[in-house]
């Protein structure tokens, strides 16, 4: 880079210098005679003058008979130089120092349009948009509860891992899989522990990764993402949020609706384009699959629907014991007890009420929390 930096400025120092000497070396005075505008005319129509140069408000002339060049004023006719030209005498038209100036200005100016221009495209459809995450450090022995959601993806795991082999007895991996559920209970979690636990490459995105100021960069990036998918396979492609970019589509005709269809339509291109063989899963998590286009989640392109569910009863048991370490709560928070005042609580949920009931404990000066402080808690949640 510094190299680069170095080359730029020995280049521009060149190039200022090389301006700097021509500008000097016109601003030189030259030996001139000096003659009235009528006898140059009569010069010319006596077939004298061999050569005229205009620069600015003066034309310089030369004659047949003299080595010496003659300088006269210029009247900025616009038909001179052509008249001159018919006459068979040898015209040149310089710019002024104004004009030059303007002009260097002007591809300065659309240099530096240009590079901004570029410089934003490439920000928007970076190869970097998208980071791949070779080993999540999450495992399903992480993940309290959905033991049901993780014995559903255990042979899901197993064509990932060995796609050729199945392909062989006719069995291929699904496309995609949808996980509904509301936010907070661990979609997200889950989709790392199962890069984690297949021990295959994972790549993150969500919904605003797609949008942009400029229309089309969203399905560009939904090309960019599967093309940096398919070279890194096997992997998982995680797309949260996914009902902000897999909505219904709607041909109203207005600029943010026309980008998501082309969105939507550039996702179903993707996935048709998936061969069973190559070891690419997609993961979408939403918060409800009634508000995705239907030919979005039909067989073929997202096969299985998952729902990730509230905690239970044992896995909100766990959950309280593992988010109540150090936080010293009093006798009477057992978790058994705590797990009914958290029914239909999200894991989120749960971890942030019993945060707040040791911050309120806290705040009252008091070194443990109470079953007085988790409730407290829970009617400001």
């Amino acid at each position: 880079m510094r190299k680069i930096n170095r080359k730029f400025f020995v280049l521009f120092a060149v190039l200022l210098v090389a301006l700097a000497a021509y500008f000097a070396w016109d601003s030189f005075p030259k030996k001139t005679s000096s003659i009235a505008y009528a006898e140059f005319w009569q010069a010319v129509e006596n077939g004298q003058v061999t050569s005229v140069k205009f620069d600015g408000a003066s034309i310089f002339f030369q004659k047949q008979t003299s080595e010496e060049t003659f300088k006269t004023e210029n009247p900025q006719s616009p038909v001179l130089a052509e008249e001159l030209m018919r006459r068979g005498i040898s015209v040149t038209i310089t710019k002024s120092g104004e004009e030059i100036f303007s002009l260097i200005f002007d591809l300065i100016f659309y240099i530096f349009f240009f590079a901004i221009i570029i410089i934003a495209f490439r920000k928007f459809i970076s190869p970097n948009s998208f980071r791949v995450v070779h080993k999540t450090g999450v495992k399903f022995s992480d993940i309290v509860g959905m033991d049901k959601l993780k014995r559903d993806m255990q042979q899901v795991m197993e064509i990932m891992k060995n796609p050729a082999e199945y392909a062989k007895r006719g069995i291929r991996m699904p496309k995609g899989i949808l996980l509904e559920g509301e936010p907070g209970n661990g979609k997200t979690l889950f989709a790392r522990a199962l890069a984690g636990e297949a021990k295959v490459n994972f790549i993150p995105a969500k919904a605003t990764d797609f949008e942009s100021m400029f229309m089309a960069i969203g399905p560009m990036k939904v090309k960019l993402l599967f093309k940096k998918a398919r070279r890194c396979a096997p992997c998982i492609v995680f797309i949260d949020e996914f009902d902000g970019i897999g909505t219904v589509r709607n041909y109203s005709g207005s600029a943010i609706e026309t980008e998501n269809t082309r969105i939507v339509t550039a996702l179903l291109n993707e996935l048709d384009g998936f061969e069973e063989s190559r070891g690419v899963l997609v993961i979408a998590a939403t918060n409800s699959i009634k508000a995705l286009d239907p030919a979005l989640i039909r067989p073929g392109r997202f096969d299985a629907k998952l729902t990730v569910p509230y905690p239970d009863q044992e896995a909100r048991v766990k959950l309280i014991e593992m988010y109540t370490r150090g936080k010293n709560p009093a006798s009477e928070c057992q978790p058994n007890k705590l797990s009914e005042l958290f029914k239909g609580f999200s894991c989120a949920k749960i971890e942030s009420v019993l945060n707040k009931a040791a911050l309120i404990a806290s705040q009252s000066g008091h070194q443990e929390f109470t079953l007085e402080d988790v409730k407290a808690a829970i009617t400001e949640a």
